[in-house]
């Protein structure tokens, strides 16, 4: 039986920056919770929401699957399946991707658009109540500073570097 032993090189978290990251990780927990919860109440998950109010937006109400994939971080192959899903409920529909023989297009039906009609109201409530309406406005403003720092994609010599194994 092998053990590893810490290599010396890593950075651990100081006891403020262990503090901020598990605080971090309690709300995020906390408020995706709160509004899934409230979300389930009203028969859609989150995914739903997601893929229903991102079509709406479109002019077209309509996506490629590769596109919706990649705008919530999940594998074509996931996303199919939920998809699936959705569509034996007529929120959207299927057709084929005219410019890619082997994708597919997602479309909003009028079903799923008035689901999410009838859904966005109580849905917007319940992201009041978990999270808008408990912060004052420079709070929000620098959540937003945060969030768009965070979300910047790690590329090339900004990924940390790989740890490798010790015996």
């Amino acid at each position: 039986m092998s053990t590893r032993r810490p290599a010396s090189n890593v950075r651990w978290l100081n006891p403020d920056e262990e503090r901020a990251w598990r605080a971090f990780l309690r709300v995020m927990v906390a408020v995706r919770t709160g509004t899934a919860r409230d979300l389930a109440a009203i028969g859609l998950s989150e995914p739903d929401y997601e893929v229903l109010s991102t079509l709406s937006e479109r002019p077209d109400h309509t996506s490629t699957l590769g596109e919706q994939a990649d705008k919530m971080g999940w594998s074509r192959s996931r996303l199919s399946r939920h998809a699936t899903r959705m569509e034996a409920r007529g929120l959207l529909r299927r057709a084929p991707d005219p410019t890619d023989g082997r994708g597919c297009l997602l479309v909003l039906t009028a079903h799923g658009l008035d689901t999410l009609g009838n859904a966005a109201p109580a849905h917007v409530e319940s992201v009041r109540h978990h999270f808008i309406d408990r912060l004052a406005p420079e709070d929000l403003a620098a959540i937003e500073q945060i969030a768009r720092k965070l979300e910047e994609p790690l590329t090339g010599d900004d990924r940390p570097p790989k740890q490798s194994p010790s015996a």
